[in-house]
């Protein structure tokens, strides 16, 4: 019996220690390998020296598990990384548990291949380059608790798939460029956060009031939970008639307590008196009229002929614009709608209306406002407007008139002293801005080159149609005021409203998308709408926002950069890396490219006209279909609306090399 018990052991024995030294000399070879390509690939100071004959697990900044079979942490902080990650590197190390990069000059995108880091529970990438969007390939990472992306150039909106990653204790987003409205962030464990010195307005969502004030510092427009209130969209309630002092009840109920005897005595010998002139009054009356009973044609009384003279006077006032009081208060609190409309409710049902912020631009904050019965609109309140009532109005009628596909009808408008509201459709397919620079669900959704060219094109129609059908400046073009419908079909909103804001001030325009005479001018024209819609082109074809800062030289705009980059000959360069996923475009992004820069001329007279652009645009593969997305269905030598131009010679794509 022990002989047999002692060679079990043995043979336990045997087995184990083999495996044993297995662990202990195990290598992580293909870890290894990714970690040599990134590093052979990124520059970076001397002091990171990786033998290559040597264990990975010794190297400086590397950590193993603990049987050395793979790399669980990287950490690189401050060690002079410049330039982007290489693919099929850092994403390699898919057993990765810690990545720290902070404090470096890497930039570019995050590669997509980050998605494969699963297990990561820490990244730190603060304190480095990195531009483009919030990296999709981070919301996959499901596991990780703390993200901290912070003093980068990170742009565009912060997805709602952040929400993904419900390990989530510290988010730190802070010192970059993200816009558009807050999501509502609500990992169970979130107890760090910060979205500071960023370019986000609308409300603070409920899910993240818990933080302080300082963690939403320096944005453009955030406004609710720790910070001050969001202003409503609807009108200021009319003011109290008794002013600034409380109505005389509450007077009365205070003092009650304090009269006198005397006080009350007073009181209420003068009530006597008060009633007993009253009756004397009634019985004088009543005697008058008596005696004026047996008349057969009585004249006018004094008082009826006064009430007549105060009735005309009435009528005449009410015209002006600061009516206070009466039927003339009820005529001003009323909104306008313009015929054909497809709404009939009234200015009470959209005060009791649900309103979220859908984002504060140039001219004012536009809301979201879902009524009780359902119906769903946006509500835009102006500001600054320096027009009079009736100068509003009329240029309120001439936009309401405009009816077109390609362009955002104009439903209502109210205008009182204080308000000044604009009732435009819903749009739930959102706009163009928030497509190209935001994300949809879990990651990035890209927007392919049919849908740019189809939103291209159907904007340049909306824009002809206001010059040619209209005579109508849109004087604010800029990707989110194109909204979508879900075919893609693109419409122009927010036109026409630069009359309502005067010359004393700069035209209400976003500064990447101005033409540079408007600067100088303060006025804007065909011209300078034809500009702004050639730096929508190059932000369709270059995925980059017009005022983003992270275009190389500081201060450059984009037509400069796109003009830098041409001059290299580096062309391949402008577009946009999500479309090189894409096949046989190579030359319609090419074509398009040129009719942006000639519309971005310095010079107006050297830009096209609008029904050109259109024109342009269509003969584009006019011989491919492409469900009629190239194909025009007017007649060529008219604008897309049949209209014809005027008269003005089309100006044929420039050669983009200075």
């Amino acid at each position: 019996m022990a002989v047999i018990l002692d060679y079990a052991v043995f043979l336990l024995v045997s087995l184990l220690l083999p495996s044993h030294r297995v662990r202990v000399n195990s290598e992580p070879v293909q870890d290894k390998q990714a970690l040599l390509s990134f590093l052979s690939q990124t520059p970076h100071e001397n002091r990171i020296q990786w033998n290559a004959s040597d264990s990975a697990c010794n190297w400086v900044g590397v950590g193993c598990s603990p049987d050395n079979s793979s790399v669980y942490t990287l950490r690189l902080p401050g060690a002079g990384l410049v330039g982007p990650i290489p693919p099929n590197t850092i994403g390699n190390l898919s057993q990765l548990r810690v990545l720290s990069l902070r404090s470096n000059r890497l930039s570019g995108e995050i590669p997509s291949d980050f998605s494969n880091l699963t297990l990561l529970r820490s990244l730190y990438l603060q304190s480095n380059e990195f531009s483009s969007q919030f990296p999709g390939s981070v919301t996959r990472m499901t596991r990780l608790t703390r993200l901290d992306i912070s003093s980068n150039n990170f742009s565009g909106t912060i997805p709602f798939s952040v929400n993904n990653l419900t390990h989530l204790t510290g988010l730190f987003l802070e010192n970059n460029r993200f816009s558009g409205n807050l999501p509502s962030i609500n990992p169970g464990n979130l107890d760090a956060f910060n979205v500071s010195n960023n370019l986000l307005n609308g409300s603070v969502p409920k899910s993240l009031s818990k933080f302080p004030a300082s963690a939403f510092a320096g944005n453009l427009d955030l406004c609710g939970g720790p910070l001050p209130p969001c202003e409503p969209f609807f009108p200021s309630p009319a003011p109290s008639p008794y002013g600034s002092q409380p109505p005389p009840t509450s007077v009365n109920k205070k003092s009650n307590k304090r009269l006198s005897t005397a006080a009350i005595v007073g009181i209420a010998v003068a009530c006597a008196v008060a009633l007993f002139l009253l009756l004397l009054c009634f019985l004088m009356c009543l005697r008058r009229r008596r005696r004026q009973r047996p008349a057969k044609h009585p004249k006018p009384t004094g008082a009826v002929a006064a009430r007549a003279v105060g009735s005309t006077e009435a009528g005449t006032s009410s015209s002006k614009d600061d009516i206070t009081g009466g039927s003339a208060e009820a005529e001003r609190n009323k909104l306008v709608f313009f015929e054909g409309g497809v709404y009939s409710f009234d200015l009470e049902d959209l005060l009791r209306a649900s309103a979220e912020v859908l984002g504060k631009g140039s001219v004012g904050t536009s809301y979201k406002a879902v009524l009780e019965e359902g119906t769903t609109v946006v509500v835009k309140r102006l500001k600054d407007v320096v027009v009079s009532k009736r100068e509003f109005e009329l240029q309120m009628e001439a936009l309401g008139k405009i009816k077109n596909e390609n362009v955002v009808a104009l439903r209502a408008f109210y205008f009182s002293k204080d308000e000044k509201l604009l009732v435009y459709d819903f749009m739930p397919a959102g706009s163009l801005s928030a497509l190209l620079h935001g994300s949809r669900g879990s990651g990035r959704t890209p927007l392919d080159w049919d849908n740019r060219m189809r939103i291209a094109l159907s904007a340049a129609r909306g824009l002809s149609y206001l010059h040619v059908a209209e005579n109508v400046v849109h004087g604010n073009i800029k990707s989110s005021n194109v909204l979508l419908r879900p075919d893609h079909d693109a419409a122009v909103s927010d036109f026409g409203l630069n009359p309502l804001f005067g010359t004393s001030t700069p035209p209400h325009r976003v500064a990447g998308y101005r033409a540079p005479e408007v600067v100088e001018t303060r006025k804007v024209t065909y011209k300078s709408d034809v500009y702004s819609f050639g730096v929508l082109l190059l932000e369709l074809l270059t995925g980059k926002a017009p005022n983003q800062a992270s275009l190389g030289e500081e201060g450059i705009d984009l037509p400069r950069w796109v003009q830098s980059v041409v001059r290299e000959e580096w062309t391949a360069e402008v577009f946009d890396v999500e479309l090189m996923r894409y096949h046989n475009i190579e030359e319609e992004m090419v074509q398009l490219l040129q009719i942006a820069m000639t519309c971005v001329s310095i010079v107006p007279d050297q830009r096209p006209a609008m029904p050109d652009v259109v024109r342009m645009i269509e003969e584009m593969n006019r011989s491919e279909t492409d469900d009629g997305l190239r194909q025009s269905s007017d007649d060529p030598s008219k604008g897309s609306d049949g209209h014809t131009p005027p008269p003005e010679s089309r100006t044929p794509p420039k050669a983009l090399t200075p």
